[in-house]
């Protein structure tokens, strides 16, 4: 049974991902329709670009330009609403599909991956964390991690908050000022949940899209559960705060993993609900 409190904001979706209160709209990814969406203030959504390569994280650099993860080319490409334009090859540290993104406020960009082939039939193993600067050099700034996901970075730029998937963990790194990390914690273990998509309040919690338990969470720094919600349409894959006054969450959603099934049901969805806590400042 759906919560009531939960209104379906966009529908007829394949996987809906990677969202983005930007400008006043929701952003996200539609991974295996191969775009990069916008949700306009008429509910209508709207195609912003085309990424062969299947989109995945998205972020905005200071001047404006639009970074996307193109995650099967392991590439960070820029668009600005004509032309493509590679930034950096992630290969050389992605062992597997790249994914979410987060960019800073300078336009250093922090780019998870797989680190394996789970449709190869390979074992999960560790990955390596890039980060791409504004020259585009990708740098290797993190090991180790177990499916490093969605991101986020507290207010003032000074911690990194990575979702390990397969760590069932959220982990916390110190930003140094050239953008490397250091001082590797644990912010949250959560047990069976399976951190995809983060999104932090102005209170230091963090809501947490949990895909393998069908749930979205809010949790503290250690732990701490403050509340759990069941997912409103199916799995929830990815959440952000947004809205005019950032107390929207919105939660992209969809009943499978698998392409070919999400292309022709097209059962992705994003469902919205208020909250109390605003959106951390950016």
């Amino acid at each position: 049974m759906i919560d009531t409190c939960w209104d379906l904001v966009a529908s007829h979706l394949a996987f809906p991902e990677a969202p983005h209160w930007h400008e006043q709209s929701l952003w996200f990814s539609d991974i295996f329709d191969g775009q990069v969406k916008r949700l306009e203030p008429d509910g209508d959504v709207a195609v912003v670009a085309t990424v062969p390569g299947r989109p995945s994280g998205l972020g905005w650099r200071p001047d404006g330009t639009l970074l996307v993860v193109s995650m099967t080319d392991r590439q960070l490409l820029s668009f600005d609403g004509t032309t493509w334009q590679l930034v950096a090859d992630l290969s050389p540290v992605a062992g597997g599909d790249c994914n979410d993104m987060i960019v800073d406020r300078s336009g250093l960009a922090y780019v998870g991956n797989f680190g394996y082939h789970p449709l190869a039939g390979e074992r999960p193993r560790a990955a390596r964390l890039a980060m791409v600067d504004l020259a585009g050099e990708v740098h290797e700034v993190a090991v180790d991690l177990r499916f490093p996901n969605g991101m986020a970075i507290t207010p003032g730029g000074t911690t990194l908050l990575v979702a390990e998937t397969r760590g069932n963990r959220v982990t916390a790194f110190t930003i140094e000022a050239d953008g490397m990390l250091k001082d590797r914690r644990i912010y949250a273990d959560l047990g069976d949940a399976t951190p995809d998509g983060i999104t932090l309040d102005a209170e230091g919690a963090v809501w947490i899209a949990s895909p393998g338990t069908r749930e979205v969470l809010l949790v503290r720094e250690g732990g701490r559960v403050l509340q759990s919600v069941e997912a409103p349409g199916g799995m929830a894959q990815a959440c952000v705060l947004g809205g005019r006054d950032g107390c929207c969450l919105y939660v992209c959603c969809s009943p499978t993993h698998d392409a070919d099934r999400a292309l022709s049901d097209r059962t992705g969805s994003i469902w919205s609900r208020l909250v109390d806590v605003p959106a951390a400042a950016v």
